[in-house]
């Protein structure tokens, strides 16, 4: 039994050969080959944050066109029914995540959507110097990343993937990294319109625990350090991780 099932691992793997990258910059198929090839998680699990779009510049439409399975986090409700109609095997939730103690912001939708934030401040600096216009602000209901982990997971996703215009550092700031160690995050450590990177996520994410893989620029991929050590331990993690 354990053979055949080492076999389907196997041949999910070469799936992702020779794929098209949907993300930006080629960071899908970079986590691709840290989650089933260095870490040996043949089915991975994930957490969109800012998903944006169900296929163009996602971080996770290469892992779900595989069968894989994950929750993506839209506010923007155009979008997030967009991805309803199209990844129907996701959870798809219309919120955003809250870093105090409030239900709902102000949400900020953008003539060009993938700039949409809930920073005002972000959004203005887009109109300022981007030449950007706001179109709406709408109000959103915000849920804490911990209730969306430990509603829809049975334990904590694979795969973290974090775009939110500005909101990436105080979404990092309010996980319990002792709680929740996903293997793999993807976080957008670049500020719009400055062109500057944040260096405080380089500094939180090493101070729990992870390392830089890669950096796209745009994007900066960490590591799990504990996984890492251990991804001699082929099969360590199963479906069930994901509630269904």
């Amino acid at each position: 039994m354990k053979l055949v099932e080492t076999f389907k691992a196997w041949k999910d793997l070469w799936k992702y050969r020779g794929k098209a990258s949907y993300s930006q910059c080629g960071e899908d198929l970079i986590v691709a080959f840290l989650l089933l090839e260095a870490l040996k998680i043949p089915h991975p699990y994930y957490l969109d944050i800012g998903a944006h779009h169900p296929i163009h510049l996602s971080n996770t439409y290469l892992f779900y066109k595989q069968g894989c399975q994950g929750v993506c986090v839209e506010p923007d409700p155009d979008l997030c029914e967009r991805i309803k109609r199209i990844r129907k095997m996701d959870v798809c939730i219309n919120a955003g995540i809250g870093t105090e103690k409030k239900d709902r912001a102000d949400f900020y939708i953008m003539s060009a959507k993938t700039l949409n934030t809930f920073s005002r401040a972000e959004a203005q600096a887009n109109v300022d110097g981007r030449n950007h216009r706001i179109e709406r602000v709408i109000q959103i209901p915000l849920i804490s990343i911990e209730q969306i982990i430990q509603e829809n997971f049975k334990s904590c996703p694979h795969y973290v993937s974090l775009d939110t215009e500005g909101m990436d550092l105080a979404i990092l700031k309010a996980l319990n990294f002792r709680k929740f160690r996903p293997e793999v995050l993807c976080v957008e450590t670049l500020t719009h319109p400055q062109l500057q990177k944040v260096n405080e996520i380089d500094a939180l994410m090493r101070g729990n625990g992870y390392f830089t893989y890669a950096d796209t620029f745009i994007n900066t991929i960490f590591v799990n350090k504990e996984a890492w050590a251990n991804n001699s331990s082929p099969g360590r993690v199963d479906s069930s991780r994901f509630q269904q």
